[in-house]
């Protein structure tokens, strides 16, 4: 299948690693033009460098979209290069705490890392995208949107809020033909959870070795049907799919990608 990506132009906010690294390698692989994002540089020039070296085309953005003066240079590096055509607003941010360890100011940090940066880079590129009329904003949720745990609540809320702004876009681009839908993961096998199981399995008494922990952890933690974590190119097919042309009739959804972890119908 042609996603025909080629000649787009996409901005993947924190794509210098993990999940947002397979999403920015998987646009170049498609044709697109991806516009790398990160605040430590040597990791950014690492994946645009990677996208470069597997024939795709890549450049770096680098800023804290935490600050307006930050999202300001990432979108002056953005729209410097041309028509920006895809937004996937990946950045994102939690610690492990519990109820009374999250602070206020830890509720506000979060809040503006997971919900307002994304704000920024909406209001900075989608003007463009309705003078092309054409685009597509992809915001990466999760299920604890909908099913939230009793720990880092500060999390939890944030990824309801993406949820719903993803959809409240929708409806202010009626009329258009820019998108905006919500990619929602499950637990992924990015190398920090892989870590983070190991160094808790044994204790647990899933085992020594991953081949032993891994279906005990997937049985503790986050029961599916698929019996497994997911991978990172499984998110990352999901949103090529909803920046191509076969996904015009897609508007203020949420795929979820999770292998059955969320329980709901809806």
């Amino acid at each position: 299948m042609d996603l025909n990506l080629k000649g787009k132009r996409a901005l993947v906010t924190g794509s210098s690693s993990g999940l947002g690294m397979a999403m920015a390698k998987m646009l170049a692989s498609e044709g697109a033009d991806v516009i790398v994002h990160g605040r430590d540089e040597a990791r950014t020039y690492s994946v645009v460098e990677s996208i470069r070296l597997n024939g795709g085309s890549a450049v770096a953005a680098l800023g804290d979209l935490t600050t307006d003066t930050g999202a300001d240079a990432v979108a002056s590096v953005v729209l410097a290069g041309g028509s920006v055509h895809i937004l996937v607003n990946n950045a994102g941010f939690y610690r492990h705490l519990n109820w009374m360890d999250a602070s206020a100011d830890e509720w506000n940090e979060t809040y503006n890392i997971n919900v307002v940066s994304g704000v920024r880079m909406i209001q900075r590129l989608v003007p463009q995208m309705r003078e092309q009329n054409w685009g597509r904003v992809i915001t990466i949720g999760g299920g604890l949107a909908s099913q939230p745990m009793n720990t880092h609540p500060q999390y939890n809320a944030t990824l309801a809020a993406r949820h719903n702004l993803a959809v409240s876009l929708a409806r202010e681009l009626k009329g258009t033909r820019i998108t905006s839908n919500v990619v929602s993961p499950g637990a992924i096998l990015v190398d920090a959870v892989k870590e983070l199981v190991e160094q808790i399995g044994p204790s647990r008494g899933w085992g020594e070795i991953w081949e032993e922990i891994q279906p005990r952890a997937v049985e503790s933690l986050i029961p599916n049907d698929r019996g497994r974590f997911g991978y990172p190119d499984e998110i990352a097919a999901a949103v090529a799919y909803l920046c191509s042309d076969y996904a015009e009739y897609i508007s203020g959804a949420t795929i979820r990608v999770d292998g059955g972890l969320i329980r709901g119908a809806f």
